[in-house]
């Protein structure tokens, strides 16, 4: 979508119905535990081949999406000598191998510069370039949304201002008014209003040629067409020129949905009707948000589909948006609502979550003290420090689920942060409001260090000093004790 001017043959439903509750009932009676493969017999893309509506596209950095998948996932590539290696699934129908990121990215920053599509179709998803409304985009942090799935530590795609990726090149996409459907696994805690928050169906030219030339989910806080019912964000329809709640656009029905993680749908048979679907990801069934007629705007009835796919961006490159990316597919082909519950269910059992909070004093292990914030100042900018261990709330951090370091809480809380978002060594840390930068998320590596994400910089005290005052920094990791530390 452009960025605003501001700034089927179906089976009988008896059938279908029990397909869905069988398929449902196969996946809670899958084995799971922490630290374990995952073992499956029905995945996403094995459930709409059972309703005749395969996967074109499969795109996951956190496990496969047929049982029977065992390649790699995603790319990650260290910035720092441009070496890159593929992350695999730990066994067919498995998780990521987040260790292997972990061992490869150690110390170091790496970005996602490729997202391997498992359809066997070769849609994969590379950095995008420029387009109509945005220059050439980046890659994502591969480290910074840590989550889990079963227990086991996988990662998702964290899209920034100027993240995308895209094909547009692709094989078996829906193009023209083919009938198609798309889901995404995101989530609410990290969304804006800017455009475009995308996964789908888009122009292969990576520019805006009209109305219904694109077909992608949007998931967001932008109210295109108003009024908007609640604040967001909304499961939206991105149809070009347009955010589509339903109908021409406004649905008053479209309430948004705001779990930590959620399932997003859009499908149509692009001549006629289109259907808009949320659910939580963690517990529960999908709810429709509209399913009726294509707008009846010139353009969009008929669809033009032309098939390249987004992620991360609008059509025409417009990469103002942020947004959490876990898994997606696309169709050949309208699925039934049975097929969409099936997933749900297989979704849900999957059990997404955001790591747990943890909460206590960060010990410098060289200097035997403890990080701190300087006469307990709440001033943004404050230099930290370490001192004598000494149990005040001004050394009591909290590694949260969002990956931040917190100090203080309530009103006063604030976020250790990379000062002016600064990518050298020398950086100052400092407290500041909390802004959900990648410049205030935070690793706890295995081998000791706690290093930034945005910069791939160690938390390091300053000239190794063991002084009470010594001031706090992020610099090249090297293995010194002044950039070990514990949390406890």
């Amino acid at each position: 979508m452009k960025l605003r001017t501001l700034d089927r043959p179906l089976r009988s439903p008896a059938a279908a119905l029990l397909t869905a509750f069988a398929l449902a009932v196969a996946w809670l009676f899958v084995g799971v535990g922490g630290g374990t493969a995952q073992a499956a017999t029905s995945l996403p893309c094995d459930i709409y081949a059972t309703y005749s509506t395969p996967c074109v596209a499969a795109h996951s950095t956190t496990r496969a999406l047929y049982a029977a998948y065992s390649g790699p996932l995603y790319q990650v590539t260290r910035t720092s000598d441009g070496t890159s290696e593929d992350i695999d699934t730990l066994s067919a129908g498995g998780y990521a191998d987040a260790a292997a990121q972990d061992s490869f990215c150690l110390n170091t920053l790496c970005r996602i510069t490729e997202i391997f599509d498992q359809s066997g179709k070769g849609n994969n998803l590379t950095v995008e370039g420029a387009g109509g409304n945005g220059k050439a985009d980046v890659g994502a942090i591969a480290n910074a949304l840590p989550v889990t799935i079963d227990g086991n530590k996988v990662y998702g795609v964290y899209v920034t201002a100027g993240v995308g990726y895209r094909n547009d090149s692709t094989n078996g996409v829906p193009t023209g008014s083919t009938a198609q459907d798309e889901y995404m696994v995101t989530s609410a805690d990290h969304v804006n209003g800017s455009c475009c928050f995308d996964y789908g169906n888009a122009e292969t030219s990576n520019d805006d040629t009209g109305n219904g030339h694109m077909e992608a989910i949007n998931f967001g806080t932008e109210c295109w067409f108003t009024p908007c019912t609640g604040s967001g964000p909304w499961v939206q329809a991105d149809m070009e020129n347009g955010l589509f709640m339903g109908g021409n656009g406004v649905n008053a029905s479209n309430t948004g949905n705001t779990s930590d993680f959620v399932t997003a749908l859009v499908k149509s048979n692009n001549t006629t009707t289109y259907a808009i679907k949320g659910g939580n990801a963690q517990s529960g069934s999908l709810s429709t948000w509209y399913s009726g007629a294509l707008p009846t705007t010139s353009g969009y009835t008929p669809m033009h589909l032309e098939g390249a796919i987004v992620l991360g961006t609008g059509g025409d490159d417009s990469n103002g948006s942020v947004g959490d990316f876990f898994e997606g597919v696309m169709t050949s082909g309208e699925p039934s609502d049975a097929a969409d519950n099936a997933v749900q269910a297989n979704i849900v059992a999957t059990d997404y979550a955001f790591p747990t909070a943890s909460t206590g004093e960060i010990h410098a292990v060289g200097a035997s003290k403890c990080l701190d914030v300087p006469s307990s100042s709440t001033t943004t900018g404050t230099q930290l420090d370490i001192y004598t261990c000494n149990a005040g709330s001004n050394q009591e951090f909290t590694h949260s689920t969002q990956n931040q370091l917190t100090v203080y809480s309530g009103s006063s809380k604030l976020c250790l942060d990379g000062y002016g978002q600064g990518l050298t060594a020398g950086t100052k840390v400092d407290i500041y409001t909390c802004n959900q930068g990648t410049n205030q998320a935070w690793s706890f590596n295995s081998n000791g260090t706690i290093t930034e994400v945005q910069s791939g910089l160690c938390l390091d005290v300053t000239g190794a000093s063991t002084a009470n005052g010594a001031l706090v920094e992020l610099y090249t990791c090297n293995g010194g004790s002044n950039q070990q530390w514990t949390l406890s």
